[in-house]
C-alpha cells in the first residue's frame, strides 16, 4: 500500500509583530487542515519578519517564551496535525539584544518538538549596489544537519538560503530523508530567476519529496518575499504551486515515489570520494 501523505504549504505575509504573526499562522493552518492536510508547514520567519537598514529585525524571544511557537504547538494539539514550523527568531545565547538564532521545528499530532534545526547558511548577498542582505550581522548559524522520523517516512530539515547548497541536502538523502523541507523568505529577486529550478533540482538529485512554504509579498521595512510555495515529486514534478498572495496549497504526495526515484537512478548509491583539483601546470613555459 502506497505511504501517501497530504502536505499543506502555508503562504503567509511578512508582518512585524507576534500579534499579526500568531494571526497570519493560524488562519492558514486552519486552512490547509480544512483542505485535508496531514502534515501543515509553514515558512521562514512566520514568527514575524521585518527589515531595518538592509538588515533582518524579526521579533525574537527565548524558546520557552515564544509566543508563535506556543500558539503553533497548541494549534497542532488541538488539530491532531503534524506541523512544520518553517522558522521564528529565537534569542541566542548572548540574551535579548544579541544575535538571534533563525529556528525552525518539527511539532507532532501533540504539539511536541520533535526537532529543532538552526539555520547554518546565512544570506550574506549583494543583489544590486543597492539591495544588500548581511543575516549573519544578527543571525548566529547552526552547524548540525536534522533529520526527523515521522509517521510517514523521515524528514530533512533546512531553511531558505541552504537551497543554494546541495551537499546539506545529500547529506540528509543519504541520512535517510524521503521528503526534504526548504521553508523560506525567499526574496521576489532571486525566486523569479532561481526558485523552481533549485526546488526541482534538489528533489531530482535525491529522489524526495521537496516542500518549500515559502512567505509572499512586501517586507516591512523594505524588501519582499516571492511566495510561489512548492511541493515537489521525487521525479521533480511541481505537484502545486502557491502562487504570488497570501494562502495554502495542499497536494497529495506518494512518500513510496522517492524509492522508486531512486530505484531507477540510483545516484545515492553512486556517490564517490574524490580528491580536490590537481594544481594545473603553467602553460606557455619557455623552452631551454
Amino acid at each position: 500500500m502506497a505511504r501517501n501523505l497530504r502536505i499543506g504549504c502555508v503562504q503567509t505575509r511578512p508582518v512585524a509583530t507576534f500579534g499579526q504573526a500568531v494571526e497570519e499562522a493560524l488562519a492558514g493552518a486552519a486552512g490547509a487542515v480544512a483542505d485535508g492536510a496531514e502534515l501543515v508547514c509553514l515558512p521562514e520567519y512566520c514568527g514575524g519578519l521585518a527589515s531595518e537598514g538592509g538588515l533582518f529585525a524579526p521579533p525574537a524571544a527565548a524558546e520557552e517564551r515564544h509566543p508563535v511557537l506556543a500558539g503553533l504547538r497548541g494549534f497542532a494539539a488541538d488539530a491532531r496535525v503534524w506541523t512544520l514550523v518553517g522558522s521564528i527568531a529565537v534569542e541566542g545565547p548572548d540574551g535579548p539584544g544579541g544575535r538571534f538564532v533563525n529556528r525552525g521545528y518539527l511539532l507532532d499530532d501533540q504539539g511536541a518538538v520533535r526537532a529543532r534545526y538552526d539555520k547554518i547558511h546565512l544570506f550574506d548577498v549583494d543583489l544590486s549596489p543597492d539591495q544588500s542582505y548581511r543575516e549573519s550581522a544578527v543571525v548566529a548559524p547552526g552547524g548540525q544537519a536534522v533529520t526527523a522520523d515521522t509517521p510517514w517516512g523521515r524528514l530533512g530539515l533546512t531553511i531558505c538560503y541552504d537551497l543554494r547548497f546541495p551537499l546539506l541536502y545529500r547529506t540528509l538523502a543519504q541520512a535517510g530523508a524521503e521528503i526534504l523541507a526548504v521553508p523560506s523568505a525567499f526574496t521576489k529577486v532571486t525566486g523569479e530567476a532561481h526558485w523552481h529550478v533549485l526546488n526541482r533540482a534538489r528533489a531530482i538529485e535525491n529522489g524526495a519529496v521537496v516542500v518549500a512554504p515559502c512567505a509572499a509579498g512586501p517586507v516591512p521595512g523594505g524588501g519582499a518575499a516571492y511566495g510561489h510555495s512548492l511541493i515537489v515529486s521525487p521525479w521533480g514534478e511541481v505537484l502545486a504551486d502557491g502562487g504570488e498572495g497570501p494562502g495554502h496549497v495542499v497536494a497529495t504526495v506518494d512518500i513510496d515515489a522517492a524509492a522508486r526515484a531512486r530505484a531507477r537512478i540510483p545516484s545515492l548509491e553512486h556517490d564517490r570520494r574524490f580528491g580536490d583539483p590537481a594544481p594545473t601546470e603553467p602553460r606557455g613555459r619557455a623552452v631551454a
